[in-house]
């Protein structure tokens, strides 16, 4: 009997994807801090992210790039759009075209959510989610020239709601809004609580619309791949933290001092033994419950931070590739200048880390 339904299963993800054939992906960079994250405009904004970054993406091997916007960036607080970061935008897609690379735009932070934020208006209040509705209308109405191959459309990033159904409510009727203005555009929708995981086996999509990809986010071992990160509470951490193994080990944490062991002694303790197989079992549970919607499953987010032990780096890098290709799932590394960036800060390849992501 399992075997059955494993079968159906597979079955099913074929299916579906034989029906989405027209937009596929396999690598791909996330261009951060352009459109989506950042003060910048005019010149600064222009010049961050420009026809040579397009072409040496795709001559680095990658096959597509997700491009994080904001509705504070692409529209005013009436939502009439901005000029100069939608012409951003379309010169961005004009150089995809070029250099034969698909696109995903996905709307990253809205007003009424960020992923980070404390209050969420975007699941408590219903002029918030009008709101959201509009900004796909307009991005709509600015994007849908672009052939369905070339483009696709995730609807927001990391959605973080209390209970799962309420981001179930309204992501389905912001997929409602879409399918009414272009019924075969690719969409790819994320699941509740930063994309974990964990979270794609409460995400409910419409049985009947063979154009959803489903999206998920991996940062795992959060201690490692956040190393110090300063807007997180490792941003102190004495220890060296590497992969594979265990985060930490017993003796350097009985070197630390009362307060460092009472903060991070759980690392060696609690932190448990991570290697590609653990990676594999966590990965594996977003593939599954993809699958059991008939979906295929897209890595939207993934990375580890300058600063962390580069050979555990690499290898973390590879194992998640691998992982991915195994179970042919599309990914997009964070990110392409920044703080996980594929280049190193004085602007050259990064090419170990290239190679990882690529080979």
């Amino acid at each position: 009997m399992k075997r059955f339904l494993v079968l159906l299963a597979v079955l099913a993800v074929s299916l579906f994807s034989a029906q989405a054939k027209e937009f596929e992906v396999k690598s791909g960079v996330n261009i951060s801090h352009w459109l989506s994250q950042s003060s910048d405009r005019g010149e600064v904004r222009l010049k961050r992210f420009t026809r040579e970054d397009v072409k040496f993406i795709a001559e680095a091997g990658f096959d597509h790039i997700r491009i994080p916007i904001d509705e504070e960036q692409m529209f005013d607080e009436q939502l009439n759009p901005d000029k100069e970061a939608f012409a951003l935008l379309h010169n961005a897609l004009a150089w995809c075209k070029e250099f034969k690379l698909r696109a995903i735009v996905d709307l990253h932070i809205l007003r009424t959510h960020h992923f980070n934020a404390d209050k969420k208006p975007l699941f408590t209040e219903r002029k918030a989610q009008e709101q959201f509705y509009d900004c796909w209308r307009k991005i709509s109405a600015e994007l849908k020239k672009y052939p369905n191959s070339m483009v696709a459309y995730e609807l927001m990033n990391e959605p973080v709601a209390d209970d799962p159904e309420q981001w179930n409510v309204i992501v389905n009727r912001c997929l409602e809004v879409v399918r009414t203005l272009e019924p075969k555009r690719t969409i790819i929708i994320g699941a509740n609580r930063w994309q974990s995981f964990d979270q794609v086996k409460f995400l409910k999509v419409p049985a009947d619309d063979k154009n959803v990809i489903i999206s998920f986010h991996f940062y795992n071992p959060f201690a490692f791949t956040h190393y110090r990160a300063s807007w997180t509470d490792q941003k102190d951490n004495p220890l060296k933290i590497t992969y594979p193994g265990y985060l930490a080990s017993k003796e350097e944490v009985a070197k630390l001092s009362p307060e460092m062991k009472r903060k991070y002694g759980w690392l060696a303790e609690q932190g448990g033994y991570n290697d590609i197989t653990t990676l594999e079992n966590q990965i594996k549970q977003a593939y599954d419950a993809a699958a059991a919607m008939g979906r295929k499953a897209y890595l939207g987010e993934f990375g580890v931070i300058d600063g962390a032990d580069e050979a555990s780096m690499i290898r973390w890098y590879k194992d998640v590739a691998a992982i991915c290709r195994k179970y042919n799932i599309g990914y997009t590394t964070w990110d392409y200048k920044g703080g996980f960036g594929i280049l190193h800060d004085n602007g050259t390849p990064w090419q170990e880390k290239i190679d990882a992501l690529t080979k």
